[in-house]
């Protein structure tokens, strides 16, 4: 009877367990959808208002075209190929913005400042954005690693997570970060 009895509180613990992972992979997941929609709000910010500069007409003719196009291409890439799109206009920003002057014609345009502003703005919360997207699906895949996990499929029919792989690097003139060091 004892022995029966100890069967039994390993069965309900061992339940007990695979209910509270089953739980917790979901809020992982739910964590995740979460993150990629904040990180997509970044992106779509930072590529609005960088197209919404280049068709200001306060850069140098150029480079209003690659901005645009760059912020474009962010905007309309299908999923497959976002993660090229975005490190595209990134790669864009930093050549625009190489210089200071560019920066200085579009603080004096009408609205300049402010468009500096919404622009620092979404070059710096896109990284943030994607380290967090990325830190929920690091964790996620820690617990889907597990044997128990895989064998007993207690992720269900959720897809692997993928983090988001991108240059995100802002251009030095508009990343505060570098301005206090």
């Amino acid at each position: 009877m004892t022995t029966f009895i100890w069967i039994v509180a390993a069965i309900i613990l061992i339940g007990i367990y695979l209910s509270w992972t089953a739980g917790r992979l979901d809020r992982l997941h739910a964590r995740i959808d979460a993150a990629r929609a904040a990180l997509d709000a970044q992106l779509l910010r930072r590529a609005s208002v960088a197209q919404e500069l280049g068709t200001a007409g306060v850069l140098d003719p150029a480079a209003s075209i690659v901005l645009y196009q760059a912020a474009h291409q962010a905007r309309q890439a299908e999923e497959d190929h976002r993660e090229v799109a975005e490190s595209e206009l990134s790669q864009a920003l930093r050549a625009i913005f190489a210089e200071e002057a560019q920066l200085e014609a579009v603080r004096e345009a009408p609205g300049g400042e402010q468009t500096v502003t919404e622009l620092t703005a979404a070059v710096r919360r896109v990284p943030m954005a994607r380290r967090f997207h990325n830190d929920a699906v690091r964790a996620a895949r820690a617990v889907r690693r597990h044997r128990l996990v895989r064998y007993l499929r207690l992720a269900g029919h959720a897809p692997f997570p993928l983090a988001f792989e991108m240059d995100d690097e802002p251009p030095a003139v508009l990343d505060d970060r570098s301005a206090g060091n």
